[in-house]
């Protein structure tokens, strides 16, 4: 008797170069897609956790919106009404509103010259 259907010894699918380029391809949009923006975005939230400066207004994860009084190492004092003070960790600060009076008259004056 014959062989049955799909008893032959011959190998039906593609390559094995090509499921490594495959992978090696999917890899990569991934890595392009996903993770690549998201080390840009952690790398530019601790640039600005660094460069905090008293009396600047920011923006909380949370929507609150606060005037900075105090800094610590990991630790940030917020002014949220006058006289009402919070301690906020500063990986919660989204994004600075406004710069602090001095820095915003020193860019001035570098602009002049």
């Amino acid at each position: 008797m014959g062989t049955g259907f799909g008893q032959t010894g011959e190998g039906g699918g593609p390559p094995a170069y090509l499921n490594v380029g495959f992978l090696v391809l999917l890899f990569s949009i991934f890595y392009f897609l996903l993770i690549r923006p998201e080390q840009k975005r952690r790398r530019d939230q601790e640039a600005l956790a660094a460069n905090l400066k008293r009396n600047d207004q920011v923006v909380l994860s949370c929507g609150m919106h606060g005037r900075v009084a105090a800094l610590a190492d990991k630790m940030v004092t917020l002014e949220i009404a006058p006289n009402v003070r919070i301690q906020v960790d500063r990986a919660a600060i989204q994004t600075v509103q406004q710069k602090a009076p001095a820095v915003e008259a020193r860019d001035k004056e570098g602009q002049k010259s």
